[in-house]
């Protein structure tokens, strides 16, 4: 799960898809207006703004600002473009991973595997229901879990004594598809839940059937700078599961069976109006907008393809990633970045410090040198700009 950096506006005269031309003269300083943002919100709100408002003005008029029609129109429309039964909207991505743990019973002694290259709300919501993240490396081409480090990891899991593992946490990262065969595979031999972590990857597809479908549960952020954005925090749990869909739904409510009836501790995770009306509109848009982002992912690869020294996104005919982010890897990042900023053109590191050196973790007990290529990754991985 991630947290971009959300830029600045480009000038009405620049566009996305091209490189910025140097300008002859340096910036004024490091905090100088980018020529060419990270991702860039205004001008998508531009493209629809008439749209937003009225949404915007109908959950006002009917005063529907928590839950309501237009949450429960975008759950369905969100259900359908992932081809699941449900979707339950939450307050964030964060809220997602929290609620899916806590409805399938993960808790104390349990053991929860995911990756340590990713946004740390992943293991933290592990940590949250009293279970334990248990790391495992990730493959150096597709910045996802490697199934062969998770074969190892389970099956340890599987012989000790003191608490197995539960449930597998996959983090389509970047918006790219973990190799969800081989997990599945694994989760069904050792009897694991599988929960997806597709905070990044709306729409992304693996073999031709949508993240969010294959696991027990699958969490996604709306977060404002996500392919799919809202005007605040948001944030979705996808099942096929009837039975867990209720529970889910109970607890995001109190543990309320009906109005003031609670039948379970809960907590208040409701998506608000607004967020659902926005996330509404834009769904509209979303296909159209990941088309515009695989064009611009192209053209970045024309451009940079053969250049020694880096290392694009990978590709495979099993893969439909959605870009996210595009990010590359190089050894010389410091300096591609410096040179960058200085052309106005915006970067971002998505991420510096993997989970496993995170001060946060340092009761685990791991060590520099347990993930090489996680830590590869953080010392390598750059984000350029794109958005449709």
């Amino acid at each position: 799960m991630s947290r971009p950096e959300i830029g600045t506006r480009l000038p009405d005269s620049s566009a996305p898809n091209e490189l910025a031309k140097p300008s002859g003269r340096r910036p004024h300083s490091l905090a100088c207006e980018m020529k060419v943002p990270l991702t860039d919100l205004r001008a998508q709100y531009l493209n629809i703004r008439g749209e937003i408002d009225s949404a915007i003005q109908n959950v006002i008029d009917t005063s529907q600002f928590v839950l309501g029609g237009a949450v429960s129109a975008f759950e369905e429309a969100f259900a359908a473009a992932h081809g699941v039964r449900h979707c339950i909207g939450v307050g964030s991505g964060t809220d997602a991973l929290h609620l899916a743990l806590w409805a399938q019973g993960v808790g104390p002694g349990d053991g929860v595997v995911t990756t340590p290259f990713t946004f740390i709300a992943t293991a933290e919501m592990i940590s949250l229901v009293g279970a334990k993240p248990i790391f495992v490396d990730i493959d150096p081409r597709t910045m996802t879990m490697d199934v062969n480090r998770l074969a190892d990891a389970v099956a340890r899991g599987s012989q000790s004594r003191k608490g197995g593992i539960r449930a597998v946490i996959p983090v389509h990262l970047y918006g790219c598809p973990a190799d969800m065969d081989g997990i599945l595979r694994l989760a069904e031999e050792y009897r694991v839940s599988v929960i997806e972590d597709a905070c990044q990857a709306h729409l992304a597809r693996f073999n031709g059937r949508p993240v969010g479908s294959f696991g027990s549960a699958a969490c996604f952020s709306f977060y404002p700078a996500k392919n799919l954005g809202a005007y605040g925090e948001a944030g979705a749990v996808t099942t096929q599961d009837d039975t867990l869909a209720a529970r889910i739904r109970q607890l995001r409510d109190h543990g309320q069976s009906a109005k003031y009836v609670h039948e379970t501790r809960g907590h208040n995770y409701r998506m608000d109006g607004i967020q659902g009306a926005v996330l509404g509109v834009k769904m509209k848009y979303l296909s159209g907008w990941t088309k515009r982002r695989r064009e611009i992912a192209r053209l970045y690869r024309s451009r940079l393809d053969g250049v020694d020294g880096i290392t694009l996104p990978f590709e495979s005919p099993q893969l439909e990633p959605v870009y996210h982010q595009f990010v590359i890897r190089t050894k010389e990042r410091a300096g591609l970045e410096k040179e960058l900023r200085s052309k106005g053109i915006s970067t971002a590191l998505h991420y510096p410090i993997p989970l496993h050196l995170q001060q946060a973790y340092a009761d685990l007990g791991y060590k520099k040198g347990d993930y090489p290529v996680s830590e590869m990754a953080a010392e390598q991985c750059i984000s350029l700009p794109l958005y449709p």
